[in-house]
């Protein structure tokens, strides 16, 4: 994975997976499959303008819409916090994830990046976030089961 510059307001990462983009891209916009790797519930309509909508941990609920969907190679949603903590500085949809899948044998490259952060503040902590959350991605779309998450049982980073 790459590394994020303290300087920029983007979180890009490039994340190799041993699954096929089409499985990939379940993960991504099936809400059933999405809480397998993030949040404890979720509502997402994915089609352009429909609703991304994740309860990530208890209280805190990130939204946004979706832009731009061709699967399984491009996604586009926006992303904020309705609740919680980060809500006054990342409100709902302020900021937009792109994603891009990438064949590459009988895997998947997933090029993620978030981007219009507010601060290089805000950029690590949403990181730190990602990191977390890539692992378990990773491990569901490969078929594996990552376990509890244990954020949802402290409530928050650790």
């Amino acid at each position: 994975m790459s590394t994020t510059s303290s300087e920029t307001t983007a979180i890009q990462r490039e994340i190799a997976i041993a699954a096929r983009p089409e499985t990939v891209w379940e993960f991504l916009v099936d809400p059933d499959k999405a809480v397998r790797w993030m949040g404890r519930t979720a509502e997402m309509d994915a089609r352009p303008g429909g609703v991304h909508r994740v309860e990530v941990i208890s209280g805190n609920i990130a939204s946004g819409v979706f832009v731009e969907l061709d699967p399984p190679r491009r996604l586009v949603y926006t992303w904020g916090w309705e609740t919680g903590s980060a809500a006054a500085e990342v409100p709902s949809g302020s900021t937009t994830i792109e994603i891009e899948l990438v064949p590459d044998g009988d895997g998947t490259t997933v090029h993620f990046t978030h981007r219009d952060l507010p601060s290089a503040e805000s950029a690590a902590r949403h990181a730190h976030g990602w990191e977390h959350y890539f692992e378990r991605f990773v491990a569901v779309a490969e078929g594996r089961e990552p376990g509890e998450d244990p954020w949802l049982a402290t409530g928050g980073m650790s």
